[in-house]
């Protein structure tokens, strides 16, 4: 089986998260995508983050309607910062060594990877699937590789998706009463509405 994992705050999950995970589907030949709500991220430790139990609603709400998608609490679950390197090898326990796994990563957070935990083992237990940005930069791997040797054989890229949506435009959008409809799945522009996310700014 291929398996895509697709990590993220979802704060709140948007159609360009959609969009990425079903591109992903169809470029790389994918089984299935795990959508992953981060837990306590250690990128964005200084950030607002709304309750995961809110977050991970909106992504089931999201996804409903594709067989294909699926979510994931783990890391909701976990205690302490969430690392991925954490998520994908209890994702082998629950799926097996046999699963291909990738790992769906923009271009963006890819300059970062060096500073993730552990990226040497993360490029062990699956492949990183990079999704471009049209008129980016072609994928330069040179300065991750002075210090991950190798990794080149562990990147393939999705393509080039072009997605003009934020979370952050999204919920600066509901906190100043404008509206989000096609932005976000309408279940969970509902979802926002009935709790009363977003309506102050951060």
């Amino acid at each position: 089986m291929k398996l895509g994992i697709l990590g993220g705050t979802f704060d709140p999950i948007h159609l360009g998260h959609l969009i990425i995970a079903e591109e992903a589907m169809v470029s790389l030949g994918l089984d299935r995508v795990i959508f992953i709500p981060a837990g306590d991220p250690w990128m964005k430790a200084d950030s607002i983050i709304t309750p995961g139990a809110h977050r991970l609603a909106m992504v089931l709400a999201a996804i409903a309607d594709n067989p294909a998608f699926k979510v994931s609490p783990v890391e909701l679950e976990r205690n302490g910062p969430s690392y991925m390197v954490e998520t994908l090898e209890e994702m082998q326990e629950d799926y097996g060594a046999r699963t291909e796994y990738f790992f769906i990563i923009g271009a963006d957070a890819l300059k970062d990877f060096g500073r993730w935990i552990q990226p040497e083992r993360i490029l062990e237990l699956c492949t990183l699937a990079v999704v471009g940005r049209p008129a980016q930069e072609a994928l330069d791997l040179t300065p991750l590789a002075s210090t991950l040797p190798g990794i080149g054989n562990r990147v393939v890229t999705v393509g080039d998706v072009a997605i003009g949506v934020s979370a952050t435009d999204i919920r600066d959008r509901v906190s100043s009463g404008r509206p989000v409809r096609y932005l976000v799945p309408p279940a969970v522009a509902s979802y926002i509405q009935e709790y009363g996310l977003y309506k102050e700014k951060r």
